[in-house]
């Protein structure tokens, strides 16, 4: 039971760390991502940095690895797990592959904030909760173009939805994953969250980098 456990999460990491803004304006831009802007290598940054197309594979790209990791999972939990739930494999890849993009191997664990990748792994374990909670992102994005508060509020709004929306049954395990990853992504901005507090927070469109 062990070995599948860690396979499970090795290949989730691995998924999950491919540092997708990074290698996007490295192999196109020629440049570091974390030497422009806010530093991060998220599709925020790249989108600021490196113009709208570059932001918009980049979001694309992290919302399918994070897809992948998930299907991969469920596929090994069916498989070599078939006294556990899949759904646990699922909530296990899941939590592992947003891991990986926050702190991935390949960049000394400094990665993006988990937007994009914990999009998409919810989008492939409960997709009804997910595009609820990207709405609400799109929604505060429309009214006040901070991304931030658009990507903390759509974290946030997540583990509610999934709790309204999702019928089946879930096992505990899972339901804990949901509410870690929202309350990552919500930490991973606290420095949007101070600047937002003081109303020094770049709104997108505007020239300073936040």
């Amino acid at each position: 039971m062990v070995f599948p456990i860690l396979l499970i999460a090795i290949a989730a990491y691995l998924l999950g760390s491919i540092p997708t803004g990074y290698l996007l304006m490295r192999l196109f831009r020629h440049e570091d991502i974390r030497q422009a802007g806010s530093g991060n290598i998220g599709a925020t940054n790249v989108l600021r940095s490196g113009g709208k197309i570059l932001g918009g594979i980049t979001f694309l790209l992290d919302m399918l690895k994070g897809c992948s990791a998930v299907w991969l999972g469920y596929f090994l939990g069916v498989h070599l797990l078939p006294q556990c739930s899949p759904y646990d494999a699922q909530a296990l890849a899941a939590l592992i592959a947003v891991l990986g993009h926050v702190f991935p191997v390949w960049l000394r664990f400094h990665g993006g904030k988990g937007v994009s990748t914990g999009f998409g792994v919810f989008l492939a374990a409960t997709p009804l909760a997910a595009l609820a909670a990207i709405s609400v992102f799109f929604l505060v994005i429309l009214i006040s173009r901070y991304v931030s508060l658009a990507s903390i509020l759509g974290a946030a709004s997540f583990p509610l939805f999934a709790w309204i929306l999702v019928k089946s049954d879930r096992p505990p395990f899972f339901i804990a994953v949901e509410f870690f990853v929202a309350l990552l992504i919500v930490d991973k901005h606290h420095q949007n969250i101070r600047r937002l507090i003081a109303g020094t927070e770049a709104r997108l469109g505007a020239k300073k980098i936040a």
